[in-house]
């Protein structure tokens, strides 16, 4: 049996002995050298799997953990992305956030996340920094609520991508083609027959709303077509409930285009108990493509936005700049949206 001393000279030690266990241990017990362990923890290639395999459970049976702030020193890089988000419940930004987790672990990175719970400036300076001093390679932002870049604060070498609107052309980017978008779905209800078409908008402090909401009428106007007065509108199905029964009001409506599908939802319901039918008094197209719009009814057609697409893109966008030694100008990722028609829209009625 070794004696206390005989361990501390260099024999194999168990998880439950004395003292945290060491490269070298990992080293003995493994009949391997010291380097060798060094490139299996940082995950290096040129080594045989047979030995990587031998070093892993070495590692395992002692219980050792690589001191990853001494890795991260001698390389250059935490391995970690910041994700800084606004209401992660959300399901854009909750999709947008499962595609940054997806790429970051592909590319063997870690993410640390911040929620500004409020959309107040402050809150979003407080949240920048609290990530902007961990131990971070770069900074996603995903929205940043009603603050605009003078309020991120970042330190001028921090590699940030982003996919918040407001944002958008500060940074390097990756976003939706919204514009674009609204002119599919307005487009669409045009050549139906639709004589207008009316809105239900997102928050007034969102800019993909503006964005939205700005496009529709200017479509509108180049057809020819006044823009009837758009309804204050949010991004939840009541806010849509409540439009729908201030719009289901008025038999002239036939067509509405919602800022996202939660409000085309809630309005299509408020639709039906006012006696409305969809698509065939009133088309209703939304926005986003969330998946339950497909199971809906009638099933909804909108503008399908590639939100996990906008994740994956937003950790390239930090990789290229960690890559390069820091941040190389504001490059934008524009992703293509598709229109996607289903049973919401139909033919304009025929006046009766």
């Amino acid at each position: 049996m070794a004696t206390g001393g005989e361990a501390r000279r260099g024999g194999p030690r168990g998880p439950a002995a004395a003292g945290a266990p060491s490269l070298a241990d990992v080293a003995r017990l493994a009949g391997v050298s010291s380097q060798t362990v060094s490139r299996v923890s940082s995950g290096a290639t040129n080594v045989r799997p047979e030995t990587r395999e031998r070093v892993l459970q070495a590692m395992n049976q002692l219980g050792y953990s690589p001191n990853r702030a001494a890795q991260a020193l001698r390389r250059g890089s935490f391995r970690t992305i910041g994700v800084l988000t606004q209401q992660i419940q959300r399901t854009g930004e909750a999709l947008t956030t499962a595609g940054v987790l997806e790429a970051a672990s592909a590319a063997d990175y870690s993410v640390s996340l911040a929620q500004v719970a409020h959309p107040e400036s402050e809150d979003l300076s407080r949240a920048t920094y609290r990530l902007t001093h961990q131990a971070i390679d770069g900074l996603v932002v995903v929205q940043s609520g009603q603050a605009g870049p003078a309020h991120l604060s970042l330190p001028p070498s921090m590699p940030v991508a982003v996919s918040d609107s407001a944002l958008v052309g500060h940074y390097p980017s990756a976003s939706a083609d919204q514009v674009q978008g609204v002119r599919d779905a307005v487009g669409h209800l045009l050549a139906l027959g639709h004589r207008t078409i009316h809105h239900v908008t997102g928050p007034p402090g969102s800019q993909s709303a503006l964005i939205r909401r700005a496009t529709w009428a200017r479509c509108l106007q180049e057809a020819g077509i006044a823009p009837p007065e758009p309804v204050p509108g949010d991004w939840d199905p009541a806010a849509g409930y409540r439009a729908g029964l201030r719009l289901a009001r008025d038999p002239e409506v036939s067509a509405v285009l919602c800022a996202n599908d939660e409000i085309a939802l809630g309005l299509i319901r408020a639709m039906h108990e006012q006696g409305r039918r969809v698509p065939e008094d009133v088309s209703v197209v939304g926005f986003d493509g969330l998946a339950l719009g497909e199971f809906s009814f009638p099933p909804l057609t909108t503008v399908r936005l590639d939100f996990r697409q906008h994740g994956r893109a937003m950790v390239e966008l930090i990789l290229e700049q960690v890559a390069a030694g820091g941040p190389q100008g504001a490059r934008s990722v524009v992703i293509p949206t598709e229109m996607v028609i289903r049973a919401s829209t139909a033919p304009a009625p025929r006046p009766g």
